[in-house]
C-alpha cells in the first residue's frame, strides 16, 4: 500500500451526503458480526483458529469487564449496571479460568504488542483487582516489559482517581482513552452522565505527569441539547486539553434496541440537519487545530502513531477500531469478547450468566463465529485498505491475490462508475482513489464489496453512516 497523501484533507459536500447516507456497517470486521454462525459447536472454532494461525507473529488481548456504577442513557455497549462492587471479584475468577484456556491455545510465548481493557467501566474494579488482573496476565501471556507495548484502558472520569491513574501506570498501561462525550451541564443531565471539565483536564494532567503516552478523549454527536454552536465550544474546551486522539462517534437513537436510550426525548435530539452541521463544524475544528482526519470518526495530531501508520500505509482496522497492529492475532476474553485468530472469528456469551456457566462447564464461552472462505478474505483485505488508506493499488492487489481485479468483481465495477460518476472516487487500471468529498462516505465505497450487503439490508441492524 503507498503512503496516504493527506495534503488533500477530508471535504464536506452536503449534497453527496443526503444522496449517500444510507444504513451500514462500521466495518470493524469482514465478514461482519451478523455473518456469525451459532450452530457450529466452539471446538470447531478453536480448532479453525489454531489451524489458521501463524505462531511466530505476536498477540493482541482484549478484556471486557461489563460493569458500571451508573446508567448512561445513550451507551449500546454491553453492560451490567450495578452498584454492587462485590459482583466483580466472581466475574474475575471465572476471567482467570478463560485465560488460562486461551493461553494454553495461543499463547506459546509469543510476544504480546497490544493490550486493552473495555467495558462498561474497567475501573470499575478496584486498585488491588487490576493489578491482580495484571499480574494474571503476566503469569500466562508475554507481556513487554520495557513499557514499548501498547496497553490501554477506557476511563470514565468518575470513577479513576489519581491513585488508580497510579496503580494503572504501575501495572504496565501506558495509554487511557476518556470518554468525555460532552461538557456542556444541560446534555450531560439528559444523558445521565454528569462530569466537569474541570475533573477530565485534571485527570489528563496528571496521566501525563505519570508518563502515559497517549491519550485519546471520546465525544459524542446527536445528543439531546446539542448544536453547532454548543459543541463547538465543547470541542474548543477539549482541544485545549490537548489529546493525542478524539474519536467524534456519531449516536445512534436507537431505543427499540438498547433498553437505556429510552430515557431520552426524541423532542430533544438535533434534528438530522443540525447534526450533520455539528458534523461538519467539528472536522473544520479539529483540522484547524491540527487534527489528522484518519477515517470515519477519529482524529490524530499528526505524531501520533496512527497518523503516522496511516501516511506510512501501514494503518490496520480490527474490532478495537484503528489500530497499527495489522500483524497481530486478537484474543478477546470476558463476556460478549470477538476474537480474530487466523482466518477465524468467534464471539462468547452475551449473556453475563451463560458466560460463567460455559466457562464453569465447557472452559470457553464461544457461542457463535465464522471462518474465511478464500473470497471474504480477498474482500475483507480490500475493505480494510479503503477504510485505512482510502486508495487501492489496483495491479498490486491482483498480483497478491491472483486475481483480475475487474474481472473478479466484474458486478461491482458498474456501482464503482455510479460511485464515480457522483464523485465519491476515481478508478482506472491501475488505482482505486476515493475523493476528499468521499472520505466521510467510505463505509458506503466499502458496501460495494460486501458480498453479504443484500442480507445485512433485509436485517436492517446498522445505523446510517453519517
Amino acid at each position: 500500500m503507498k503512503p496516504l497523501e493527506n495534503s488533500q484533507p477530508v471535504s464536506w459536500n452536503s449534497e453527496l451526503i443526503k444522496r449517500h447516507d444510507i444504513a451500514g456497517p462500521r466495518y470493524t470486521s469482514y465478514p461482519t458480526a451478523l455473518q456469525f454462525d451459532n450452530t457450529i459447536g466452539a471446538n470447531s472454532f478453536l480448532n479453525k483458529a489454531k489451524s489458521s494461525l501463524d505462531v511466530s507473529q505476536p498477540l493482541s488481548l482484549y478484556f471486557h469487564i461489563p460493569f458500571c456504577a451508573h446508567v448512561c442513557y445513550y451507551c449500546a455497549c454491553n453492560k451490567v449496571i450495578t452498584a454492587q462492587r462485590e459482583r466483580s471479584e466472581p466475574y474475575l475468577q471465572t476471567l482467570y479460568r478463560e485465560m488460562q484456556t486461551m493461553a494454553d491455545h495461543y499463547s506459546q510465548d509469543r510476544q504480546v504488542n497490544q493490550l486493552h481493557w473495555g467495558g462498561g467501566t474497567p475501573t470499575f474494579l478496584s486498585d488491588v483487582q487490576i493489578a491482580q488482573l495484571m499480574q494474571k496476565t503476566r503469569q500466562l501471556f508475554n507481556l513487554k516489559d520495557d513499557d514499548s507495548g501498547d496497553y490501554s484502558i477506557e476511563i470514565d472520569p468518575r470513577e479513576c482517581s489519581e491513585q488508580t491513574l497510579k496503580v494503572l501506570r504501575e501495572a504496565g498501561f501506558n495509554r487511557i482513552s476518556i470518554g468525555v462525550q460532552d461538557v456542556q451541564h444541560k446534555v450531560q443531565k439528559a444523558v445521565n452522565r454528569i462530569q466537569s471539565t474541570q475533573q477530565c483536564a485534571q485527570l489528563i494532567k496528571q496521566a501525563r505527569e505519570l508518563g502515559f503516552k497517549s491519550i485519546n478523549i471520546d465525544l459524542i454527536y446527536g445528543l439531546p441539547h446539542q448544536s453547532v454552536q454548543s459543541f463547538g465550544d465543547t470541542l474548543t474546551q477539549v482541544i485545549a486539553m490537548s489529546p493525542d486522539r478524539l474519536s467524534v462517534f456519531n449516536y445512534a437513537h436507537m431505543p427499540d434496541r438498547f433498553r437505556p436510550q429510552r430515557h431520552i426525548n426524541n423532542s430533544d435530539l438535533p434534528s438530522p440537519v443540525e447534526k450533520l452541521n455539528i458534523q461538519q463544524q467539528s472536522i473544520i475544528q479539529l483540522n484547524a487545530a491540527g487534527y489528522q482526519y484518519i477515517g470515519m470518526d477519529h482524529f490524530a495530531k499528526p505524531d501520533d502513531e496512527l497518523a503516522k501508520a496511516q501516511r506510512n500505509g501501514q494503518l490496520h482496522r480490527n474490532f478495537q477500531g484503528y489500530t497499527t497492529h495489522s500483524d497481530c492475532d486478537l484474543i478477546a476474553m470476558g463476556v460478549s469478547s470477538i476474537s480474530q485468530i487466523g482466518d477465524t472469528y468467534y464471539q462468547n456469551a452475551h449473556d453475563l450468566a451463560q458466560y460463567t456457566t460455559l466457562i464453569e462447564t465447557d472452559q470457553t464461552a464461544i457461542v457463535r463465529g465464522v471462518s474465511l472462505s478464500t473470497d471474504d478474505k480477498i474482500r475483507r483485505d480490500l475493505i480494510t485498505q479503503l477504510i485505512c488508506h482510502f486508495s487501492l493499488d489496483i495491479k498490486a492487489f491482483s498480483q497478491k491475490h491472483n486475481i483480475d481485479f475487474y474481472q473478479y468483481f466484474a458486478t461491482e465495477r458498474e456501482q464503482l462508475m455510479l460511485l464515480a460518476t457522483d464523485k465519491l472516487l476515481s478508478f482506472d487500471e491501475e488505482e482505486l482513489t476515493i475523493s476528499a468529498a468521499g472520505r466521510i462516505l467510505v463505509r458506503r465505497v466499502c458496501m460495494v464489496f460486501d458480498a453479504y450487503r443484500v442480507l445485512q439490508n433485509q436485517q436492517q441492524k446498522f445505523s446510517r453512516i453519517i
